[in-house]
């Protein structure tokens, strides 16, 4: 699905990430975990090419079986890449249900997204009046956080990256956010973004990760996210 070869990732000159490879197979979830400033963003990012990072020359990206290093992110996404943000930008003027109907204009037609999207909605407890006003304009972190997964489902990508899915989201928000992913998670690849493991009690990863000082420094399975909790990012 998604094969990382000698990734080494820049920003002015300043390296971020360091020598990554790996391969996130198709239909699994994944969990990339690290301290503050450990280059997990980035990473992620930079899988979408993001402008601001630059790759080594022998950095490799493949997305499904092709070499996408430089196309350009509009092009990643059409190939069935997604990336939900941190903190969304608020877009004045585009409601969500705007976004998403541009983006599948060739592939459903307008009544079918709608009724999609309400279906959608209730199932994630987005109120209806959300769906047409400005894009994140007045909403709570945890209503910003469930319009990303709307727009992941809707746009029904193959590999799905959500950073920091849970943060600023209640306990029940989060419970809401995971029955959902779980509900639609077939023949798709999730990759999550955390420093924390309460979303990984609601929704099982296959691998974890660990960034650390610009390396992939272990993989692991759930049981490592329980050492993390006892020793910390410091101790592993």
């Amino acid at each position: 699905m998604l094969r990382l070869s000698n990734v080494s990732v820049f920003a002015d000159d300043k390296k971020i990430i360091d020598d990554f490879s790996f391969n996130f197979e198709y239909g699994k979830v994944y969990v990339l975990m690290g301290p503050n400033g450990s280059g997990k963003s980035t990473l992620a990012l930079s899988i979408l090419g993001y402008p601001d990072y630059k790759l080594s020359k022998k950095s490799k990206i493949f997305f499904k079986n092709k070499i996408i290093n430089k196309l350009e992110t509009y092009k990643r996404a059409q190939m069935g890449l997604f990336m939900s943000f941190q903190n969304p930008d608020m877009i004045s003027g585009v409601s969500v249900y705007d976004l998403l109907r541009a983006a599948t204009e060739k592939s459903i037609t307008r009544e079918n997204l709608y009724d999609e999207v309400l279906k959608l909605a209730k199932e994630l407890q987005i109120p209806e009046n959300i769906l047409f006003n400005s894009l994140n304009e007045s909403t709570s972190g945890g209503e910003k956080k469930k319009l990303e997964v709307l727009q992941s489902v809707i746009l029904n990508c193959d590999l799905n990256i959500f950073d920091e899915i849970d943060s600023g989201v209640d306990i029940d928000s989060l419970k809401t956010i995971t029955n959902v992913l779980t509900k639609y998670k077939k023949n798709k690849t999730y990759i999550l973004i955390t420093h924390y493991n309460r979303i990984l009690k609601y929704i099982k990863p296959d691998k974890v990760l660990i960034l650390k000082n610009k390396k992939l420094i272990r993989i692991g399975d759930s049981k490592l996210i329980n050492e993390i909790e006892k020793k910390g990012f410091k101790n592993i």
